[in-house]
């Protein structure tokens, strides 16, 4: 009896800190695409990780499968540039795997350009816990239109 319920509270106290630590996640992600909204690019640096970075998988003008590169520099400086509610990703969390200070985010999306449906893809976010705030080290993405 002592051992279930040894087993019991650790099971609670585990899934109590996982779900705090997807919590965390979440925020930094959803940092990011508050900063979108909100045309703040200071907010947007804040969710990277220093060295991180950016890539796209898209189609070229003959129908290959590429991947393009952008540097975090640029794309925060760009979400400084954007008046307010001109870039509005709306994501979903779909899955969150977590090991140690390092996870992993799938989000679908929807993409909106003041006020209109521009596309739709999927992020992948790689995160890493760094002096206990979790950091974006690394997003790819699909884009549909």
């Amino acid at each position: 009896m002592k051992i279930n319920v040894l087993l019991f509270c650790f099971g609670f106290f585990y899934s109590s800190h996982l779900y705090a630590q997807e919590a965390e996640i979440q925020q930094t992600v959803n940092q990011l695409f508050t900063a979108m909204r909100n045309g703040d690019s200071a907010l947007a640096a804040n969710a990277f990780a220093p060295g991180a970075f950016m890539q796209t998988v898209a189609k070229n003008k003959e129908g290959e499968t590429m991947v393009r590169q952008e540097s975090v520099a640029n794309f925060t400086g760009f979400v400084g540039k954007q008046k307010k509610d001109a870039a509005d990703e709306q994501i979903s969390f779909e899955t969150i795997r977590i090991d140690g200070d390092m996870a992993f985010v799938w989000t679908p999306y929807k993409f909106f350009w003041n006020g209109t449906f521009s596309h739709s893809g999927v992020n992948a976010f790689c995160l890493v816990r760094l002096q206990n705030q979790w950091k974006i080290q690394y997003i790819i993405d699909t884009r549909r239109k």
